[in-house]
């Protein structure tokens, strides 16, 4: 199937436009993918063919949703290759699964006193749910330095790592700077004292194949609306032993077993973190756009990307005055960059015009912004669907917007 690129590009309908009369290049993906037909299709498919609740009545209808929807979890658990179905919870996005993590461990497992160990790196939604739980258990946060090159500064993680630390919670790759986190190594040292790690794969599921077993990772969370498939839609991804350990982060309808007057028990796992009707056509336009994925192989999908992030890299770097900020040995996807004495919004809107789409501002990373002394910057993310047109329309315009704003 990726031979032929073009036809991979031809499935995408939202590229196939021209704006301010320039055709689209689409460099935007760290924030958001855009989604195939086959995806488009899905869900069309299920809101005119079978839409009903789940897992609430004996009709056909909802029968058929519910075989769907639990279809659709047996997919993602297949991708990540976890150990068991019921390990894959269905939720908004990212920053629920975060959410429910950092509520349910706190409320089970937090003493005053304990610590929670993040980077300097993270997206405000794996910092700010850590924060607050840490304000509310009396706990305090840690975070792993970042260094001048856009890296986990590493040499401190044995200090950092002690008997007081109850979780560790870390990105596989920066949605800023396109950093590849050394998240076996991060593992591997907080296992040495039995200390559990959640990763942030929002940024790294679409790019990099992912072994949850193999990885050995107690928690692993992603979004689905970053892999090519619908929004409102998430994962979260828990060993079974913590999942069953941890108290449920909302309540309501289907997380329960029997409800009393004067007490309730809830439902086995997965529901029990699945409170309410979920977003269950979300969740099998998310499990297409999976299928979608292993059908061009997320190999072929990383050996794509890699040239083309080199091409850009390559194209950006022999621009004058551009201070690029994503300089990791292992990097994938994402770009960030500004003019010397240039409002990274003024430079996106430039872009703007000449037909490229890029995000400007501080990318939910302010401590990052901070490090660096910047207001924001400028950041270009590529995806299966972007080619070498794309960046030579990005390094042409970046060339003009030079140009205008000297």
């Amino acid at each position: 199937m990726f031979d032929d690129h073009n036809k991979i590009r031809n499935e995408f309908p939202i590229l196939h436009q021209q704006v301010h009369g320039t055709p689209l290049a689409y460099l935007d993906n760290a924030a958001t993918t855009q989604k195939p037909q086959c995806v488009l299709d899905e869900v069309i498919n299920w809101y005119t063919r079978c839409n009903s609740n789940i897992h609430r009545a004996v009709h056909y209808l909802s029968q058929q949703a519910t075989e769907k929807y639990e279809h659709a979890r047996r997919t993602i658990q297949q991708f990540i290759n976890a150990q068991h179905t019921h390990e894959i919870v269905f939720t908004h996005g990212t920053t629920e699964a975060i959410n429910t993590i950092a509520f349910s461990l706190g409320e089970t497992e937090i003493q005053a006193g304990d610590e929670i160990l993040v980077s300097q790196i993270e997206h405000h939604a794996n910092i700010v749910p850590w924060q607050l739980m840490a304000e509310r258990k009396n706990a305090r946060l840690k975070y792993i330095p970042l260094t001048t090159r856009g890296e986990l500064d590493l040499t401190v993680l044995d200090d950092l790592l002690t008997k007081k630390t109850k979780i560790v919670a870390i990105n596989h790759v920066s949605n800023a700077l396109g950093t590849i986190n050394p998240i076996r190594e991060i593992i591997q040292k907080a296992h040495q004292q039995n200390i559990p790690v959640l990763i942030d794969a929002a940024q790294s599921v679409q790019h990099l194949p992912i072994d949850v077993q193999e990885l050995d990772c107690e928690f692993l969370v992603f979004s689905g609306h970053k892999i090519y498939g619908p929004t409102g839609i998430g994962v979260m991804y828990g060993k079974e032993s913590w999942l069953d350990r941890l108290p449920p982060y909302q309540s309501g309808g289907d997380m329960v077993d029997v409800v009393t007057m004067e007490k309730t028990t809830f439902n086995e796992l997965p529901l029990k973190f699945e409170a309410g009707t979920t977003n269950y056509i979300g969740a099998v336009g998310l499990s297409r756009a999976v299928e979608y994925l292993n059908e061009i192989g997320l190999q072929n999908i990383q050996s794509h990307e890699s040239r083309l992030y080199k091409y850009t890299m390559a194209k950006l770097r022999e621009l004058e005055n551009i201070e690029i900020y994503s300089n990791a040995t292992e990097s994938t996807a994402a770009i960030s960059f500004n003019f010397p004495n240039a409002h990274p919004s003024d430079v996106g809107m430039i872009l703007d015009k000449l037909g490229v789409a890029v995000r400007t501002g501080t990318h939910c990373t302010q401590p990052i912004m901070q490090y660096f002394n910047i207001s924001g910057s400028v950041r270009a993310s590529i995806a299966v669907y972007n080619n070498t047109d794309d960046i030579d329309q990005f390094i042409d315009a970046l060339n003009r917007a030079g140009f205008m704003l000297q």
